[in-house]
């Protein structure tokens, strides 16, 4: 059932919402600086459904019309308001909203066992990619691999295919896996596909492995014991 709406509430949030993200484009250099109240505010609209103000169906709605080059900044700006909030504001502000998103990441692995202190003086001293990488090994145990950036042109109308596959990917493999890594799973799970239908062997088997690899621990633990019954 849905909550009550607080209609008076619902516009005022919305409109702080659209007063962010235009000042965001006409301040571009400075936008870091209120990513933190934007974040709360998304959190606000999505727990009161303030969307049905404007007549919009769904909260995924609203954010496609606030956000139609992406999503997911979305999402991590509500997951910085929603993991950190033992972070005052002006010290989220200082490390900037892509630093903040990847401490999101380190406070929902750790829980309560999140030592926030320390992480933040990490996130203060360490280059911004230096203190991914140092996230990264905190959350897989393991050393970053080398890394590219790759660079290809997309035609608009094929964005919502690649975003929705993208989105849905994360969904299943965890929202801490970065779109790289969902876009080797997709890539894989099409190649083992392939390589089935044409009897590939040789190349079906590492597309497998990787997508197994690629399985949270339960459902990995779980088809391998299913592999070996029958076996």
């Amino acid at each position: 059932m849905p909550p009550k709406l607080n209609r008076r509430r619902a516009v005022f949030v919305l409109s702080k919402i659209d007063e962010i993200l235009a000042w965001e484009k006409a301040m571009e250099r400075e936008r870091d600086s209120k990513f933190v109240e934007l974040g709360r505010y998304l959190c606000e609209v999505r727990a009161g459904q303030y969307w049905r103000v404007d007549n919009i169906r769904s909260f995924d709605e609203f954010l496609e019309r606030k956000f139609p080059e992406s999503r997911r900044k979305a999402y991590y700006l509500m997951a910085i308001h929603e993991q950190l909030s033992r972070i005052h504001k002006a010290e989220l502000q200082q490390v900037g909203w892509a630093t903040a998103t990847e401490l999101a990441k380190v406070a929902r692995r750790d829980g309560q066992k999140f030592d926030s202190a320390t992480w933040l003086h990490k996130a203060r001293e360490l280059p911004k990619e230096e203190f991914k990488r140092e996230a990264t090994k905190h959350l897989t145990g393991k050393e970053t691999e080398p890394w590219e950036i790759l660079y290809f042109k997309t035609y608009k109308s094929q964005l919502p295919v690649i975003e929705q596959a993208l989105e849905t990917a994360a969904l299943m493999l965890g929202s801490d896996k970065s779109r790289g890594y969902c876009l080797e799973m997709i890539c894989a799970d099409f190649l083992a596909g392939v390589s089935l239908e044409a009897g590939n062997q040789d190349a079906l088997l590492p597309c497998l492995t990787r997508l197994v690899i690629g399985l949270p621990k339960p459902q990995r633990n779980q088809l391998l014991q299913q592999v070996h019954v029958t076996l």
